[in-house]
């Protein structure tokens, strides 16, 4: 999985197709991430200490990983990504689209350094 949080998504499938958002957290064990705006649903809140006015909350629910595509800001496009060793040994992550880099994985290693 080379999706991170903070990354910009569109969800590519479902009741919200075509929404973007950043997403919030990854659950990797259930394969799922948090969207921002993505995916609401009401929370019925009993009255409490901590909720005085009770009623009904809006919040996000997770969706599947598989119907989320990174939103590539160079290309302005939902696309795939890929991984890449660097001159400087150091894996990035890239838009299989317009080849652009979006980012570091690893850090610099020298046996995938290229030899000058």
């Amino acid at each position: 999985m080379r999706i991170k949080v903070n990354d910009i998504v569109q969800v590519i499938n479902g009741d919200d197709r075509d929404v973007r958002g950043k997403v919030l957290s990854i659950d990797y064990e259930a394969g799922k991430v948090l969207v921002e705006g993505v995916n609401k649903v009401w929370k019925h809140v009993r009255k409490s200490q901590k909720n005085p006015q009770g009623g009904r909350l809006s919040k996000e629910m997770p969706v599947q990983l598989s119907n989320v595509a990174l939103y590539c800001q160079a290309c302005s496009k939902p696309t795939r990504l890929g991984a890449r060793y660097v001159a400087d040994g150091s894996k990035e992550r890239y838009c299989k689209k317009c080849k652009a880099s979006l980012g570091n994985i690893a850090p610099p290693k020298a046996a995938y350094a290229t030899k000058k």
